[in-house]
């Protein structure tokens, strides 16, 4: 059950904790790019996504983020906030 009183995300959370895992600045993280392209392989994926459920409750599915690893298209599928 999602937790109600988490932290909403944001495309820039996304953004940022994407970069984490990949060891890289938010800013060089395109929105609009496949990720994998970037270094994001499956393992980054489960560890974004139990990060994501675990801190805002998200309800997303790995199978849900891997078809389209872009953070353009991963936003709406989280719930985030512009």
């Amino acid at each position: 059950m999602p937790d109600n009183t988490a932290t909403p995300l944001t495309v820039e959370l996304i953004r940022a904790d994407v970069a984490d895992v990949l060891g890289e600045d938010p800013e060089d993280i395109p929105v609009d790019e496949n990720l994998v392209d970037y270094g994001l392989d499956s393992m980054r994926i489960m560890a974004l996504l139990e990060r994501w459920r675990r801190d805002h409750g998200t309800t997303a599915s790995f199978v849900d983020l891997a078809e389209q690893p872009a953070i353009e298209a991963w936003a709406p599928l989280l719930g985030a906030a512009s």
